[in-house]
């Protein structure tokens, strides 16, 4: 993707600024599937005849995770290149189709789906419509089967979380004063486990180098399993970890992984009631967008989706799209760890070091972090 380095530290400064606002991603937004998304329209009149729009899945614009983090990259798209957009929040799983459809009717030229849980909507959407581009994020298109296909006209953008949580699980090793952290995870798909599998690894990376035994609960890579929401119709809202995250600390736990989009709300809960246990976000920087949390967020596993979707966007608005997917990594800034914030002083220095060293390695090729749900 031509443009991600360019765009990926202005795009992501603009999502986290507006997040730790507390604000709503946009009064442009729309509250569910039966609502007509509105638009709007900058004065640059090189792109003002295009329009770049978004569909959110269930979780909905403010999740604080991957959907407002695609929001704010289409709008930072917006605000630089003068162009159209629309967006249409999804509130239950059965409105993605109706929502893309809307989008198509509004004549979007670009269209960005946010989930694995839109990848047949895309699918169907994207055949019927091939004179429309739309870059699904996490996720490819796939069939009614659920199998994965390769259109023109659909861009993945994807992420190796699993490098970046690697780092994570080495800083949790070393920073947990009991001996045990853990993860949960929403629903026991890819885009989740491929953090858990990171994690694991990252850890016994440190159990290798230091003659340590830090255990790992919620997740065993060796066996693909570990503990996930009850409901997968709630797998991802906010009360539905709660269990999980108190599970994990009665068990000895003091850092704890949630993979769980909003869902992941539990695990600061759980941690305020329980002092000195501390949180590692994932896909945006948890500090920034929970700043009333930041004194119990050690880290975050970043993806860049913003970047990544602002990147898209102006490609498209260029006429430079294309389908070649792109993989978020290390090397390519897509995916990192955050800064500590209120914590750096509690973080020893070679710690630190040894874990830039680790990124270097990774990036190098010297280390090779492997997991069979990484983008392929």
């Amino acid at each position: 993707m031509k443009n991600i380095m360019r765009v990926a530290a202005l795009s992501g400064a603009v999502a986290l600024a507006l997040a730790a606002c507390g604000s709503a991603p946009d009064d442009e937004a729309t509250s569910g599937s039966s609502s007509a998304p509105s638009t709007s329209t900058s004065a640059a009149a090189s792109n003002s005849d295009f329009k770049g729009c978004i569909v959110s899945d269930s979780g909905g614009f403010n999740d604080k995770s991957f959907n407002e983090s695609g929001l704010n990259g289409l709008n930072e798209a917006k605000k630089t290149l003068g162009i159209q957009t629309a967006q249409a929040e999804s509130t239950t799983d059965d409105a993605y189709a109706p929502n893309l459809a809307n989008m198509v009717s509004q004549s979007c030229n670009i269209i960005v789906p946010v989930g694995f849980k839109l990848s047949t909507a895309t699918g169907d959407s994207a055949k019927a419509n091939p004179k429309v581009d739309y870059a699904i994020v996490d996720a490819t298109a796939t069939d009614a089967d659920g199998n994965p296909i390769t259109l023109d006209n659909v861009k993945p953008l994807e992420f190796d979380t699993a490098q970046a949580a690697y780092l994570a699980g080495y800083v949790a090793a070393g920073m947990t004063k009991t001996g045990t952290v853990g993860t949960y995870g929403g629903l026991k798909i890819s885009t989740v486990t491929v953090f858990m599998d990171g994690f694991a690894d990252g850890i016994a990376k440190y159990n290798e180098v230091k003659g340590k035994s830090v255990k790992l609960l919620g997740w065993d890579k060796a066996k693909q399993d570990g503990l996930f929401s009850a409901d997968p119709k709630t797998a991802f809202a906010p009360g539905s970890g709660k269990a999980n995250a108190d599970s994990l600390v009665a068990q000895g736990a003091d850092i704890i992984l949630p993979v769980a989009g909003g869902a992941a709300l539990d695990a600061l809960t759980t941690a305020k009631a329980n002092p000195g246990t501390l949180v590692i976000w994932v896909d945006s920087d948890g500090a920034l967008v929970n700043p009333d949390s930041s004194s119990i967020i050690l880290t975050s596993v970043m993806k860049l989706i913003g970047a990544a979707v602002n990147s898209a966007v102006t490609d498209a608005a260029q006429g430079k799209f294309d389908a070649s997917p792109y993989v978020g990594t290390l090397e390519n800034e897509g995916v990192g760890i955050a800064p500590f914030h209120d914590l750096d002083s509690k973080v020893p220095a070679d710690l630190k070091s040894e874990v830039d060293q680790l990124k270097a390695d990774i990036i190098s090729g010297k280390i090779k972090v492997e997991s069979e749900n990484s983008p392929k």
